[in-house]
């Protein structure tokens, strides 16, 4: 697994929060994308998933994470979307190639990774989604997989 250290910019983003099993992910995200279209806004290309709990952790109905897409433009929360600017920070961050059912074991080696490392883990993991599910076969998809940390001094 190839690992790689990075900044990233401050990113402003249309998301909706979800507490609820994974399979409504395909649903959020139309509905962010459509909304973020509808507004006019011009998007910048990020389509991602930031996961609080893990499914190993909590049953499906328990599982909170929030799905986005990032945007230039002028918005505010409308419904069940909401406007952020993500802050600049430090990410480790990996690539998986496959199926998103399968990219649990590569979360789980980047953060064993980051800690091996000197990392500290500062917020949940974020899966930034390069290539659409339906364009692609699955074990085409490819996934950004990134953790924000910072670096622990010794």
């Amino acid at each position: 697994m190839k690992v790689e250290e990075k900044r990233m910019s401050d990113t402003q983003v249309a998301f909706i929060r979800y507490r609820g099993p994974y399979d409504m992910i395909p649903e959020l995200m139309e509905e962010v994308v459509n909304w973020v279209m509808k507004k006019g806004l011009n998007m910048t290309g990020m389509i991602y998933g930031a996961y609080f709990n893990r499914p190993d952790d909590v049953p499906p109905e328990e599982l909170f994470y929030e799905i986005g897409a990032s945007f230039e433009g002028t918005a505010t929360d409308e419904g069940n979307v909401q406007v952020k600017i993500i802050p600049e920070h430090t990410v480790v961050s990996t690539m998986h190639k496959g199926s998103y059912d399968q990219v649990g074991p590569v979360i789980d080696g980047l953060a064993k990774y980051a800690i091996e490392n000197n990392y500290d883990i500062i917020g949940p993991v974020t899966e930034v989604y390069l290539n659409n599910p339906n364009e692609v076969k699955p074990e085409e998809l490819l996934t950004e997989v990134q953790f924000p940390v910072i670096k622990i001094v010794k």
